[in-house]
């Protein structure tokens, strides 16, 4: 599956720093490659794994598609996170009937949270030197 010229549909899903841009192939047989590795040899837990295929999971349809998913940025959990809402959009784009279900799930919207800037005279974002009264 690695070099093959197939037609596929191709989505990006976001989360903090990390980015997960994802090719999903119809007609596929389920296999998903993360990063050119499986995604069991990738994911470092089990709960990593079913993240990733989710959105195919609520439909139904983990058998009929094989997944290639770049990584980058980030933590591992982050990663994962950003690889499911890549698959949802790209199955979105493959079958826009499947939009509703999916957003029921909550499976199309981006975490916003991301890390707050160090702000000047502070030690962290919000941490501020201890006060000393005396």
């Amino acid at each position: 599956m690695a070099n093959d010229n197939r037609a596929y549909f191709h989505a990006v899903g976001r989360r903090k720093t990390a980015r997960a841009t994802v090719k999903l192939f119809p007609d596929g047989s389920g296999d998903v490659i993360v990063n050119n590795k499986s995604v069991r040899d990738w994911a470092d837990t089990e709960e990593m794994l079913k993240t990733v295929v989710e959105p195919l999971v609520v439909l139904g349809m983990k058998k009929d598609f094989d997944l290639v998913v770049r990584t980058s940025g980030g933590g591992k959990v982050a990663q994962a996170e950003a690889a499911r809402l890549g698959v949802a959009r790209a199955l979105i784009k493959k079958q826009a009937e499947t939009r509703p279900q999916l957003k029921d799930e909550g499976l199309l919207t981006r975490d916003p949270r991301v890390k707050e800037r160090k702000k000047p005279g502070l030690k962290k974002a919000r941490r501020a030197s201890q006060f000393s009264k005396r």
